[in-house]
């Protein structure tokens, strides 16, 4: 019996996940959570052999929830699961210690593919992202300036370059307007840009946004 929990704040997307999980040839028992507390709290309770985690839920994201389980449960498999492009969170969530990582547009016998090797204590990722991590280890290669922020500053830099305003940062992050304001001007100091309309330049340019 295959247990996985599954963690993603829309219903309409765990039920999807549910469904593929039934279409596995092996017996399947899942398990979901609506936000990050919610995870973390089921996989205190229960051995899972593997969380899919969604890497933007509000409040606690996957990373958040990924970083607890890892200081927690270091040999609970992990798969993160976005809507974003592997550009703006793969090499963070693997990093961070994620198992592997699939864009939610992935086909349904790619996430079971996942599935069974992470399950096996192996990774998953896809060629593509095999050759972004090559870069990334690569010590000689130059860092880009948004690979200097915290994942807490790369999310809220996404958001800003996307046009979501500060206040609407505060609410879907659970956060207090000054405090994203304090990212904010953070965020533009470390990536030396002075305005909204450069970080979204920068943004579009080096594909971090859709």
């Amino acid at each position: 019996m295959l247990k996985v929990l599954i963690a993603d704040d829309h219903a309409v997307v765990r039920q999807g996940l549910m469904q593929i999980l039934g279409e596995m040839t092996e017996a399947v028992e899942a398990d979901e959570a609506a936000s990050g507390p919610e995870a973390l709290a089921k996989v205190w309770e229960k051995d899972y052999d593997v969380a899919l985690l969604d890497v933007s839920m509000p409040g606690m994201t996957g990373l958040d929830v990924l970083k607890e389980l890892r200081s927690g449960k270091p040999r609970l498999p992990v798969l993160m699961l976005s809507m974003h492009s592997e550009e703006q969170y793969a090499v963070r969530a693997l990093k961070a210690g994620a198992s592997g990582y699939l864009t939610k547009a992935s086909t349904p016998e790619e996430l079971i593919t996942a599935i069974r090797k992470i399950a096996k204590g192996q990774k998953y990722v896809t060629a593509s992202l095999a050759e972004k991590l090559v870069d990334y280890m690569d010590s000689d290669a130059d860092r880009a300036p948004h690979e200097c922020l915290s994942d807490r500053e790369y999310e809220v830099m996404c958001k800003l370059a996307s046009g979501t305003t500060v206040t609407e940062i505060a609410k879907a992050l659970s956060l207090s307007v000054k405090t994203i304001s304090t990212y904010r001007t953070r965020i533009l100091e470390k990536m030396n840009l002075k305005t909204n309309a450069q970080l979204t330049f920068y943004a579009m340019e080096n594909h971090l946004i859709d």
